[in-house]
């Protein structure tokens, strides 16, 4: 198995480190259908934290690292009954980058060879959240801007 799946993608907002940095360390913000829902953050004594959204159900994650503005990265859970902290999953990472004008959002998600996946299953899976960041960093752009639209 390639063991060199990598997704890197980013969009420039026009909006501040500090404004941005609310959404990009929210876990699971990136949950959605194309717009900005909020959801249900519950954290777990053992460090997982448990994302629900309301179309598409309970996320595991956990937060890996923080750098307020400017870095945080989470590793997303398999969905099991019991999602372990070290359990497979992959890792994504937000950098927070100034620019002219406003910032760089930066994301990088790997560590796709962790999930249990045959090769077709990995290949759609990279291929589907390629597609998805592109939205992602899509809805917190019209989110940031918008909200921060004086």
């Amino acid at each position: 198995m390639d063991l060199g799946h990598v997704i890197e993608k980013s969009i420039e907002i026009d909006a501040d480190a500090a404004q941005v940095w609310p959404l990009v360390s929210e876990p699971g913000w990136w949950i959605n259908d194309g717009e900005y829902v909020e959801h249900v953050v519950e954290r777990r004594a053992d460090g997982v934290v448990t994302v629900t959204d309301p179309v598409h159900g309970v996320f595991p994650l956990v937060v890996v690292e923080e750098r307020e503005p400017r870095y945080v990265a989470f590793r997303w859970l398999a969905r099991t009954d019991e999602p372990a902290v070290d359990g497979p999953g992959t890792l994504t990472e937000f950098w927070v980058e100034d620019r002219p004008g406003g910032v760089t959002l930066r994301v990088r998600e790997s560590g796709f060879e962790s999930l249990d996946e045959s090769e077709a299953e990995l290949l759609k899976t990279v291929a589907d959240n390629t597609e998805g960041w592109d939205t992602e960093l899509a809805v917190a752009k019209r989110h940031l801007e918008g909200r921060h639209a004086a």
